[in-house]
């Protein structure tokens, strides 16, 4: 057996001839459970939120979109999309076009981007989820219908249930002139049924989404699009379909993923998780580093029994190490027990949402989310470790250069 482990263990578990040497052992100890615990919650609530409102932006962001490199529409028609469309890997092949528009819904009016969709939209099993009033429907026997952002519609005072007042939208034509005299017959009116309300967030919820034909009618584009969004079969491999679409497309067109199209959220959010995770971990050095004061008291503790083991031949290095394998096991000790207890935590607030965001009732959910991911438990444990390390080996090395003094004042 490693006889500085054994020692160290010795020293950890016997009782001390000074109190204050354990209960400065558990303060540090209650101390490291307390951050390590805390830190793995924290970041699995981090991880909850960010899987809510990913989830929540891809109802409306498809796995992959296509998109011109220059310029605001293309073509689809040639054979390369035609090939596109038909792979086995596609789900939903959805065409779009959009273009800001004015707004006008009784006497209020307002600017939104207007998107047409194609009939392969409607796929997405999840656009109901975010509808907050009315339904999700873009035709019915009465005709085409629109679904608007939360945001637009408490501007715009729309009522989903009022099937007699429309939404006029209107356009800019495309070969217009100043009419001084009648400056509405520079745009393109078109009118359209509300059917729902759909909120996801401010970038979502400022546009209104219709039908491709309407919108095509609406912008004078009887062909081109903004961009072809797809979804794929379940299990397919979202980068290596990216980079087979992008090696036939060629440098004229993007191809992204969801990522790609929202840096912002996911810079955000992985900023967010980075800040909270050094802050706690600030926390967790200066809890660590209560061991100097627990070593350095336990060094004093035990000074007869290091003047044996130098009398028995045991050198410094020997003796450095007793101590640095006693700050390690009563930091990780109690790194071990906060990695449980977050992990106990964890499982309680996903089963029974024992800590609840509030009484409101326009909450998406009741209690905080959690989701725990085995690369944050590795992550904590290390942090630990190495802080634990630093920590430890400079109380050694600061408690052997007195145990030259003690000894010999024995």
């Amino acid at each position: 057996m490693n006889t500085p482990f054994y020692i160290a263990k010795r020293y950890l578990f016997t009782k001390k001839s000074t109190n204050a040497i354990n209960i400065i052992s558990g303060i540090s100890m209650a101390g490291v459970l307390v951050g390590s615990a805390a830190l793995i919650i924290i970041l699995s609530v981090f991880n909850g939120f960010e899987d809510l409102v990913i989830k929540m932006f891809n109802t409306f962001t498809p796995e992959v979109v296509v998109q011109p490199a220059r310029g605001k529409t293309f073509d689809p028609r040639s054979s390369v999309f035609k090939d596109l469309r038909e792979r086995q890997e596609v789900f939903s092949y959805t065409e779009t076009l959009q273009e800001n528009a004015l707004l006008r819904y009784g006497d209020k009016q307002s600017v939104g981007l207007v998107k047409g969709v194609s009939f392969d939209y409607m796929k997405n099993k999840d656009l109901d989820s975010a509808i907050v009033d009315g339904s999700f429907v873009l035709n019915n026997r009465a005709g085409y219908n629109a679904v608007i952002g939360s945001a637009l519609q408490a501007y715009l005072g729309v009522n989903t249930a009022d099937p007699f007042t429309r939404l006029q939208i209107f356009s800019p034509k495309k070969s217009s002139s100043l009419n001084a005299l009648n400056p509405a017959d520079d745009f393109t009116i078109e009118t359209i049924a509300v059917s729902g309300v759909f909120e996801v967030q401010e970038e979502f919820d400022n546009g209104i989404i219709v039908p491709l034909a309407f919108a095509r009618k609406l912008l004078d584009e009887p062909a081109e699009v903004s961009a072809i969004e797809i979804n794929l079969q379940p299990g397919e491999n979202v980068d290596r379909f990216i980079r087979s679409v992008s090696a036939k497309l060629g440098g004229n067109f993007l191809v992204k993923n969801r990522a790609q199209q929202n840096e912002t959220l996911y810079h955000m959010l992985n900023t967010e998780k980075s800040a909270v995770y050094i802050i706690l971990t600030f926390i967790l050095i200066i809890a660590i580093f209560n061991i100097i004061g627990s070593l350095t008291m336990l060094v004093i503790d035990k000074v007869k029994d290091i003047a044996v083991l130098r009398s028995l031949g045991a050198g410094k290095g020997l003796i450095r190490r007793i101590f640095l394998f006693e700050g390690l096991m009563i930091t990780m000790i109690g790194c071990l027990a906060g990695l449980l207890i977050g992990f106990i935590f964890c499982i309680m607030q996903q089963k029974y949402g024992l800590v609840e965001m509030g009484n409101s009732k326009a909450a998406i959910i009741s209690a905080y989310p959690v989701h725990m991911q085995w690369k944050d438990f590795i992550l904590v444990f290390v942090t630990v470790g190495t802080i634990s390390f630093v920590a430890s080996a400079l109380s050694a090395n600061l408690s052997v250069r007195k145990t030259g003094q003690l000894t010999a004042d024995l």
